[in-house]
């Protein structure tokens, strides 16, 4: 049996082994999802259109009743607040993603974050700084060619206006639609 209880389980998924807190993004599936399909690998594991509060975040045979309680406690204080996807920008040429603004609000989620679980840091402390974005493309996905021609046709739909109104706990593999919920925080 899974340390994890799924919101919807999927009897077919895998156990998981990854766990992120994200804040969903699902207005942006419209405009981002059929190139997120082809060509962002964390869309091909089910994970949702979203900007990342932490990840990876505490292993799946870690969580208990302790840690969502922290995980809780973390967010409680956290404030829903609209915000924009307005442009695109790249890491280098190998990843496309969309900007949101503010971005400082999503800076205090993973700090808040990060402070109750300071042995998870942000990507693993493989960048100094986390920069608040939603991944459109990836090269390890898509040719140079896909993915500009995906920022270009991306950019015709935006801007997009957003509401951060809530925050999940999702785990699950790197298998095909692997990952689910595990919990939802509302937002104050």
């Amino acid at each position: 049996m899974p340390a994890v209880r799924y919101l919807c389980p999927d009897p077919d998924a895998p156990n998981p082994t990854l766990t992120a807190v994200i804040v969903p993004v699902p207005m942006a599936d419209p405009l981002v999802g059929g190139f997120r399909n082809d060509l962002d690998v964390a869309a091909s594991w089910g994970v949702p259109a979203h900007v990342t509060v932490l990840y990876p975040f505490v292993e799946p045979a870690q969580l208990n009743e302790q840690v969502m309680a922290a995980l809780a406690t973390a967010v409680g204080p956290l404030r829903a607040f609209d915000y924009r996807l307005d442009r695109t920008a790249w890491f280098d040429e190998d990843v496309l993603w969309l900007a949101p603004e503010p971005a400082e609000p999503f800076r205090e989620f993973t700090t808040a974050v990060w402070r109750a679980f300071p042995e998870h840091p942000p990507y693993e402390g493989a960048h100094g700084d986390s920069v608040p974005h939603l991944t459109v493309a990836e090269r390890r996905r898509g040719t140079p060619t896909e993915m500009r021609a995906a920022e270009r046709v991306v950019r015709q739909g935006l801007p997009l206006a957003a509401r951060a109104e809530r925050i999940l706990l999702i785990a699950g593999t790197r298998a095909l639609d692997s990952w689910r919920i595990v919990h939802e925080f509302p937002l104050r």
